[in-house]
């Protein structure tokens, strides 16, 4: 292996790979320091299965228009407003070309997908998912002659003056230092750190599983906090989603989602509902439930639904527990009988007529005079059997984050560091500030990732 680099990419994930094969097309000399083993590198990307895209006219698996004010807005609405726009419409500009991109450097796409999704026009979803398209840039990585060390646990990134003079990494037990003319950091946030995530949310992140990676310690992360390069957004925003009670603590992945909030009602231990289950299709909607859930007692939550619903949502990898009674169902899942039945009476009692209902549009099929309402698909929870899945928060990234430029170049209260860019979870946090709309985390990877790489190479070829 090559002892000097031109540039060292911190982490094995999408926006690490774009910021590799990027910097080696431009002739750098490039190696990926991945804390992962091979087997499970990638980062959080091995976990996805989908990316944004603006396009005007079809574009790839992609159908009609999805213009750039639209994408903003959608944005905008699961954000409540807050996002940096000229890093937002950066990415979104952007997103266009980045697609034929991916496919150029060996990623596939399934042909658009019907169902529940309600995503053919604005999400390309990759063929064999998130691993697939991390083993085809892999594969462009070696053809590009890029070094890749697994099991390589960066630990500090020596900032001097306004350089990066020195990485530091430990490999196989032993220590070692490179002194790369460029770094790019693309090693995700905090969120398999557990005792960073009580910091920042107090004991109610006990409960929480992290669906993603393990290795996204934030090691890198805080080390350069430290040292003063500059930050943005909250601790306790992430990327947070309902998922299935009984997955595990690490890494479970995307089959533990649960998209059958919509058609369900949810309650708390207590048996009582505590949002409207209906407010927008569930792509938009699905990231708000895991801080939602978070906030109840235990952090836990129950989604119920009757026969009508089991086969409106994407199937579950484990099976809901049923029962041909309330009473029954009750019993089986720990909640108060009384409660539980008291509830789903009063929500029957304020569904009206269904006729309209549509479970792949806002059909406005809604409650009334019920608090919470339920402001689509209410349909009363009548026909057995009954069927209920627990719902825990499930982290997949902070967004706590390394505040960075048009370019991605990172900076300190005196200045850029001039050798220093991030790109992916690392960054995020200065688009996402709270909320999250689906594929935009990929999209804002491949792009930054992107520009981290053209720019650290420029750097490095002078």
């Amino acid at each position: 292996m090559n002892n000097h680099y031109d540039l060292a990419v911190i982490g094995g994930g999408n926006a690490a790979l774009c910021a590799a094969i990027t910097a080696a097309e431009l002739g750098a000399k490039v190696i990926i320091l991945e804390t992962a083993p091979k087997p499970y590198r990638g980062g959080n990307s091995r976990h996805t299965r989908d990316i944004r895209c603006m396009h005007r006219g079809p574009l790839g698996p992609l159908e009609g228009d999805y213009s750039e004010d639209e994408y903003y807005e959608d944005l905008l609405k699961v954000t409540g407003g807050k996002t940096n726009e000229q890093l937002a419409r950066l990415v979104i500009r952007s997103s266009e070309k980045a697609l034929p991109w991916m496919q150029k450097h060996g990623v596939h796409f399934q042909p658009p997908l019907s169902g529940t999704l309600s995503l053919t026009r604005t999400n390309a979803f990759f063929l064999g998912g998130g691993k697939s398209l991390i083993n085809a840039y892999y594969r462009t990585a070696d053809k590009l002659g890029i070094d890749v060390l697994y099991r390589a646990h960066v630990k500090h990134l020596q900032l001097k003056g306004n350089l990066i003079a020195r990485v530091d990494y430990v490999y196989e037990g032993q220590q070692y230092q490179i002194e790369p003319s460029s770094v790019v950091v693309a090693s995700g946030g905090f969120e398999a750190n557990l005792e960073w995530l009580e910091k920042a949310w107090g004991p109610p992140a006990e409960n929480f599983l992290i669906r993603g990676t393990p290795y996204n310690r934030g090691v890198v992360l805080e080390d350069l906090l430290e040292q003063g390069v500059q930050s943005v957004g909250d601790p306790t925003q992430c990327h947070a989603v309902a998922i299935d009670g009984r997955a595990p603590k690490f890494d479970g992945g995307i089959v533990t989602r649960l998209d059958c909030v919509p058609f369900s009602i949810v309650v708390n231990k207590e048996g009582q509902r505590f949002y409207d289950e209906g407010e927008d299709i569930w792509p938009k909607r699905y990231a708000i439930w895991g801080r939602l859930v978070a906030q109840q007692p235990d952090q836990v939550a129950f989604a119920i639904i009757d026969s009508k619903s089991l086969k409106m949502f994407m199937p579950s990898a484990f099976p809901p527990t049923e029962a041909n009674t309330l009473e029954e169902l009750a019993e089986k899942t720990g909640l108060p009988s009384e409660k539980l039945i008291d509830t789903i009476a009063t929500f029957n009692a304020a569904c009206g007529n269904s006729d309209a209902f549509h479970p792949t549009e806002l059909d406005s099929v809604t409650t009334t005079g019920l608090t919470p309402e339920k402001t689509n698909w209410a349909r009363p929870i009548s026909e057995p059997p009954f069927y209920c899945y627990s719902l825990r928060t499930g982290v997949t990234f902070t967004y706590l984050a390394l505040k960075i430029d048009k370019n991605a170049q990172c900076s300190t209260a005196t200045g850029p560091v001039k050798n220093l860019w991030a790109a992916g979870e690392t960054m995020a946090g200065s688009i996402l500030s709270q909320g999250y709309l689906a594929g935009l985390g990929m999209m804002i990877g491949t792009v930054f990732g992107r520009i981290a790489g053209r720019e650290a190479a420029n750097y490095a070829n002078g």
